[in-house]
Parts: structure tokens; sequence; C-alpha cells
């Protein structure tokens, strides 16, 4: 199925399809898993259906850990008309009578519950495989809108963060011409003060290198570079969880060196604001299909 939205991976779904005597109901769980791992609960007769469903379900989903339970229920109207297999219940009397003859009578709601004593309705079983894959198919269409709808929520709250940490990025570059001006007057004249004998170009050189281990302007480029391509990925929509997953890695690579290369309190409360945005991110990030 083709998707261009973004998906969570928590999601819910139910449906009920009637057949002719009976009515086959489906509910559908999922949350997030790095794989898409289904588990099916099937009564017998659903069984022979188990590929044509993981098949339906693999071209549908991505990602995530589903959980899928079919119930079939007997139409009441049809209950009325079951017939009792009297054979059957003499025999069981019979054999009850020789096995313990002193023993009190059989139960009837106990011998009602051995197999074949209630004569079920006859199924066609055409027309409750259909009404089983047609409900299978609305439950799951279910579980994918809210799964849009949630992923929609979480785009925007990723969105958010992504302005949070432009802002940072933005606020860090206007001030890194004035900071590392100050950086490097403040180490010129720590080291002229205490090394006045030696010699003042060394003392330059010193503070050239200083000055280059201070300068973070390669570290905002590149959290640019990441906040454009995350929005490119969120707008693509589509599996893009690990994808996105990357992109955190990512941002918080630099978050870390932009920290380790901290020399005023600006850039060290910009680092850190960075540090609990991208975790931010990467919180939601993880139940993105």
């Amino acid at each position: 199925m083709a998707n261009n939205k973004v998906r969570s991976m928590t999601a819910f779904g139910r449906a009920e399809v009637n057949y002719s005597t009976g009515t086959a109901v489906w509910e559908m769980r999922s949350v997030n898993h790095r794989y898409l791992e289904p588990h099916f609960r099937l009564p017998e007769a659903g069984r022979a259906l188990e590929p044509k469903l993981r098949e339906v379900l693999r071209k549908t989903l991505n990602r995530g850990k589903v959980e899928m339970t079919l119930n079939l229920k007997v139409n009441s109207g049809e209950v009325a008309g079951i017939e009792v297999n009297q054979a059957l219940v003499n025999e069981l009397v019979n054999a009850a009578q020789k096995v313990a003859p002193e023993s009190q009578p059989l139960n009837p709601l106990e011998v009602l519950k051995w197999p074949g004593v209630i004569a079920e309705p006859e199924t066609d079983a055409e027309e409750q495989a259909g009404a089983i894959l047609d409900g299978f198919k609305q439950a799951l269409k279910q579980v994918v809108d809210n799964r849009e709808r949630e992923g929609a929520e979480l785009a925007g709250f990723i969105e958010a963060r992504l302005a949070g940490i432009d802002e940072q990025v933005t606020t860090v570059r206007a001030l890194l011409p004035q900071i590392l001006q100050n950086q490097r007057e403040k180490l010129k004249n720590r080291l002229l003060e205490l090394l006045e004998e030696i010699d003042k170009d060394r003392v330059e050189q010193e503070i050239v290198l200083l000055a280059q281990k201070a300068d973070v302007d390669e570290e905002l480029d590149r959290l640019e570079a990441h906040i454009t391509e995350t929005r490119r990925v969120l707008k693509n929509g589509g599996p893009i969880g690990r994808r996105l997953d990357f992109l955190m890695q990512e941002f918080n690579r630099e978050a870390n060196t932009l920290s380790s290369k901290a020399v005023v309190t600006d850039t060290t409360q910009a680092a850190v604001e960075l540090k609990v945005l991208i975790e931010q991110m990467r919180e939601q990030v993880q139940n993105i299909e």
C-alpha cells in the first residue's frame, strides 16, 4: 500500500462482519517494534487463511508488533435451531454406567459440552472466509488510520523541536564572532601578563590554536543540515523511523561536540538546550514506523 504519511506504530482496530450463520470479530493492537512482528490468534476455521492474512498485513505495514485476534460467533437465531445428537448422548450415558454403575447420573450441562453432542449449523466455508478476510481488512484500515493520526501529531511535535534547535543555532551563530573575539582577547591578556618574556609570536600562535578549538561554525552548519534533512524526511513520509533514528544520533553527535567546545555561558546553555530538544525528539521517533 503506497503511503506518504508519517505513521506511529501504536494503534487499535476492531471490526465485525456478519455472514449467514455467524459473525467474524477482529481485534488488532500494534505497538512499536524494530521490525514487523505479527501474532495471530485464530480459531480452527480461520487457520487456513493465515498465509493470505500475513500477505495483506505485510503489504500494509512496515514495522511494529501487531497482535490480531479473531473470534467467530454463532448467530443467536441459529443457536435456537441447534439439534442434540441423542445417539451420542445415549452412548455417553451407557459408557459412564459401565465405568461406575453406582455413580450419580451425569450432569446434563457436562454432557452438552462433549464434542459432537450439539450439532452446530452448517457453515458455508467460502462465505465465512470472505467475512473473515473482509473484517481483517476493515480492522487493519482502522489501525492504519489511527497510526497516521498519531503520526501527524508526532511529526508536529518533532517539527516544534526542530524549530527550537534552529533557534539555538541562530543564536549561537550570531554570538560566535563576538564570543571568539572576547575569548581571543581574554587569552591574550592572560598570557601576556604571565609570560611577558616569551616570544609574542609564539603567544599569538597559541591563541590562534585555542580560538580554532572554540570555533563551532562547522558544528552549526551540520546542525542546520540535519534540520533540513529531518524536515525533508518528515515531508516525504512513509516508513521513516529508522532514518529519523539515525538523524537523532547525528544531532546528538554535534550537540556533544558543541558542548565540549563551549568556552562561554552562552554556548554552554545552548548545548544543554539542544540536548534536551534532541532527547525529546528521539523518544518520539522510537514510535514512528
